[in-house]
This record gives structure tokens, sequence and C-alpha cells, in this order.
């Protein structure tokens, strides 16, 4: 009985120990299982945060700098307030030479943490200071004429491309603000899993970051609005500007369009009822003239805000520019002068006399300041200039000054022309006369009726007292002989081509004439009669126009 007992008490004892065994096998595989999985979460939520860092280095840059350096401020002025208070206890210690070097060594310290305070100066009131406040808008443009329109649209341009750069900004912040939830959410889970207290700090520390970045949102959001409404403002009252100058210029545009118009008409009225060429060109010249000045004195007096204020200054700087700009002033009121007196045209032949100089030429134009000449092959070239074909410009303040003529005033087209024929004093200079008057007649008897006519018609204009056209002939008594001056009207513009016919002409008949000699310079020498030979043969050797009277 007793052996059995036993037996059963040791069966039982091993039984126990086996189920123990087990049991504890169960839990160490169990404890296993646990750590591992618990490595697992641990290393997925390290790497998730992982990702989220460096994607955090990506987006918000500017944001995480800002903050970074409000950060290192706020350390570095910590650890320079903990260099100071050890510099001020070791300056109450001894001063052995340990305490010298430590001495030192903190104030070398100080000076550095005071010079990075320095650098990171600004820091110290918030972070994201100078990302939060909106960039300044610059001076809003006045649009008080139609160039400052183009001001205008660029400042609205630069303006909405600040309001866009601040709204990148708000964008960018909140996607940081995005990913620092994620990784203030995946660090809080990891401090709950891990053990490690820097786990735990790392949480708090995300925590604390995320408080201040939704503070900078929320600041940022508020910002925004007001940034866009007072650009929105300031754009309507630019645009207020620009539709004004716009109804402005379109206005001032309809009345050019109208001046024109009627300018216009006003020529073509012109050109319907005048039908001198020359008179057509000045009206043309002056009422595109009187167009232009009307256009011009309408711009400025719509774009000038106080005409008093100019006419007052232009009042003061008129004695000046009077005197700096004589000559031009001059020469427009000459230019008035030509246009209302008439007594030059385009298209005129006129002799300018100026210190000794002549030119002759036919007016091409009639500007502002001068009078524009073709120089014309003439007798003035011939004789004075030799010289011809150049283009002069004469000032019109020179009508003033100068002897100025017009070979072809008003209607006529003709001038007196004379040729000089000197005869000896023996020859019949009755015939020679008679002769010089017949060729003139029957060369510029055209002229000569032309001339008639045009006398006729100035009638109205001027008092003409002597109207005789026909040639004239005169002669004077000489030093050389009997000179015959014959005078006839010839055009004004070919005036050297009649001259040489009607001279050709003249010389040809007293050459046939045996009672008439054309007369040039002689000599008459008395001789004494034993040394008559010899006296022909010198006389007749050195010069062949001598006479030799016995």
């Amino acid at each position: 009985m007793g052996k059995s007992v036993v037996k059963f008490l040791l069966a039982l004892v091993f039984i126990v120990t086996l189920a123990q065994a087990q049991e504890e096998s169960d839990l160490n595989q169990t404890q296993v299982l646990l750590e591992a999985q618990y490595n697992e979460e641990v290393l997925a939520l390290e790497e998730s945060i992982d990702n989220i860092v460096k994607e955090l280095g990506k987006e918000g840059v500017l944001w995480q700098k800002s903050y970074n350096s409000y950060t290192t401020y706020l350390d570095v002025t910590k650890e320079l307030k903990e260099v100071r208070k050890e510099i001020q206890l070791l300056s109450k210690k001894g001063r052995g030479i340990k305490a010298r070097d430590e001495l030192n060594a903190l104030e070398t310290r100080e000076q550095i943490l005071a010079n990075q305070i320095n650098l990171l100066q600004g820091k110290d009131s918030a972070p994201f200071k100078e990302l939060l406040i909106p960039d300044e808008l610059p001076e809003m443009p006045e649009v008080s004429n139609p160039v400052a329109i183009f001001t205008a649209l660029s400042y609205i341009k630069i303006i909405e491309g600040k309001l866009k750069n601040y709204q990148q900004r708000q964008v960018s912040l909140r996607k940081h603000l995005v990913l620092l939830r994620k990784k203030s959410r995946l660090s809080s889970d990891l401090a709950q899993l891990s053990v490690d207290n820097d786990d735990e700090e790392v949480s708090r520390e995300d925590m604390h970051k995320l408080i201040i970045f939704n503070g900078a949102l929320e600041t940022v959001e508020k910002a925004s609005v007001l940034y866009a409404q007072r650009i929105d403002s300031v754009e309507a009252q630019i645009q207020k500007g620009i539709k004004a100058q716009t109804w402005k210029l379109f206005n001032l545009g309809i009345i050019i369009v109208v001046l024109l118009v009627l300018f216009l008409l006003a020529k073509l009225i012109i050109k319907k009822y005048i039908t001198d060429n020359e008179r057509i060109y000045m009206a043309h010249k002056m009422l595109t003239f009187v167009n232009f000045s009307l256009i011009i004195i309408i711009i400025a007096f719509s774009y000038i805000d106080n005409v008093s204020y100019i006419i007052t200054v232009l009042g003061f700087a008129s004695a000046g520019i009077a005197i700096a700009m004589k000559d031009w002033f001059m020469s427009i009121l000459g230019w008035f002068v030509l246009l209302v007196s008439g007594s030059i045209h385009v298209g005129d032949r006129i002799r300018v006399r100026k210190e000794g100089v002549e030119y002759v030429g036919d007016v091409l134009d009639i500007s502002l300041l001068r009078i524009t000449i073709l120089e014309d092959i003439t007798l003035t070239t011939y004789t004075i200039n030799r010289r011809a074909g150049r283009i002069i410009f004469i000032p019109n303040n020179y009508i003033f000054t100068t002897l100025i003529a017009n070979y072809s005033h008003a209607t006529l087209k003709t001038v007196w022309d004379g040729i000089d024929i000197t005869i000896t004093f023996d020859s019949n200079h009755r015939k020679a006369i008679h002769i010089a008057k017949e060729i003139a007649r029957k060369y510029s008897k055209g002229y000569t009726d032309i001339t008639r006519t045009q006398l006729n018609k100035l009638r109205n204009r001027y008092n003409l007292k002597n109207t005789n056209v026909e040639p004239r002939v005169f002669s004077f008594a000489e030093a050389n002989g009997v000179a015959i001056s014959a005078w006839y009207l010839t055009n004004a513009y070919a005036t050297l081509t009649l001259r040489s016919t009607i001279s050709v002409e003249i010389i040809e008949a007293y050459n046939e004439a045996e009672d008439i000699q054309i007369a040039y310079p002689t000599q008459t020498l008395h001789l004494n009669p034993t040394n008559k030979q010899d006296v022909i043969a010198a006389s007749l050797g050195e010069d062949h126009n001598s006479a030799v009277e016995w």
C-alpha cells in the first residue's frame, strides 16, 4: 500500500514538472514572437519617419530654414547666458594659472557666441518673421497720360506677381505642415512603443514644432486675404485711371480725326477753286502747319493740369528763349510774312545778295525756317560764281535784312536783259542803233507780247506808270568808242540763251556793214618820219591791235 502511494506521487510530480516545462517553452515562444512583432513595428515607424524627413527636405525649405535659425538663436542665447554665469563664478575664485586659462577659454567662447547672435539678429522675436510679412507694394503710379497706361499695366503685373509669390509661400507652408503632422503622429506612436527617452523627447519637439507651424499657417492665411484685398483695391484704382485715360484718348482721337477730315476737305476745296499751282502749294503748306499746330495745342492743353503755371513759366523764360533763339523766331516770322505777302513762291527765280556774295536760283521749297533754291546757270554764275547746280539754303529772316530780288514775281515771267557793244567813234552809230533795235525786236517779240499782257493784269495790284515793253537801245560815249546798249525782254528762266543768240546776230550784222567798226582797246603812236619803216615793222611785230598815226 505504501509503495503504491509513493509511485503515484512520483508520477504526479513528473507530470507536473513536464507540464511546467511545456508552459515555459510556450511562454518563451510567445515572447519571441512579440519581440519580433515589436521590432517590425518600430522599424516600420522609423522608416516612415525617415521618408517624411526626406520629403520635408524638399517641401518648405525656406520655412524650415527660418525655423532652424530661430531655434539656433534660442540655443545660442541660452548657451551664452550659461557661459557668462560661469565667467562670473570663475572671476570670484582665485587667480591661479588654471583659473586664468579657463577664464580665457570662456571669454573666447563668449565672443564666438556673441558673433553668432549678431549673425542671427532679427530671429529672436518670432520664427518666420521675414516670411510672414508680405512684400511691400511699390508706390502706385498716377495715370495722367496715355504713356502712363503702360507703366500702370506693368505695375499691375508686378503686384500680382507679389501676391502670387505670397500665395505660393502659403501653399508650401501648408504642404510642409501636412508632413509635420504625419511625422508627429508617427513619432508619438514610436514613443509609445519605445522605452527610449530620446523618442519621447523627439515626439515633444515635434508637437512643439507643429504648434508653431500651425500658428504660422493661420497668420499667413489671414495676411494673404488682407494682402489680396489690398492689391484688388489698388488694381481697381489703377483700372479706373486707365479707363479714364483710354476714354480721354478716344475722345482726343475723334477730335484729331475730325480736324484731319476738315483740313482734307479744305485742301480739296482749294484745289477745286484755285488754279494756280504755286498758290495751291503754299495754301497746302499753310493748312498743314495750322492743322498740326492745332493738334499739338489740343494735345498739350489736354494733358497739362495747371495751364496758368505753364504760361507763367513760359512768360519768364520767353525773354531768354527769344534772345537765345532770335534767328529761329525771326525765320518763323519771315515764313509768316512770306505766306501772307506772297512776295516769293515755290518755283520763283530769285537772287540773294549777302556780304558781296550772290546766288541766283529757283525756289524749291519754303519751310518754317528757310528757303531752299536750286542754283541755275545764269549771268551771275557766268560772270561771278563760275559754279552752278548747288542747293542753297536761305534763312527766312534774310527777307528783313538782305536784298532778295524776285525775277518772276506774281504773273511776271520775263525780265529785262541788256547787251553792250562798243563801236569806234567814226562808225555810223545811228545805223548801229537801228540794227541792234531790229534784231532785239525780232527775237524778243514773243516775250514782249507776254509781258504786255502780264503787266495789264498787275494794274489792279500795283500803280504801274511806265509799261513800255518794246526793246530799247541807248548809245553812250565811252573812252574807247560809242557804247551801243540794247535792252529787251526775255524769259526769266533762260536769259543766257536769248542773250547768246542776239549777241551773235548783232556782231554779224556789224561786221557786214562797211561803216560800222567794232571797237576794242587801241593805241595811237606819234613817231619821227625818218624812222618810218622801222616803227611800222616794230609796231606790227609787237602789237597787231595797235594803230599807227602819222
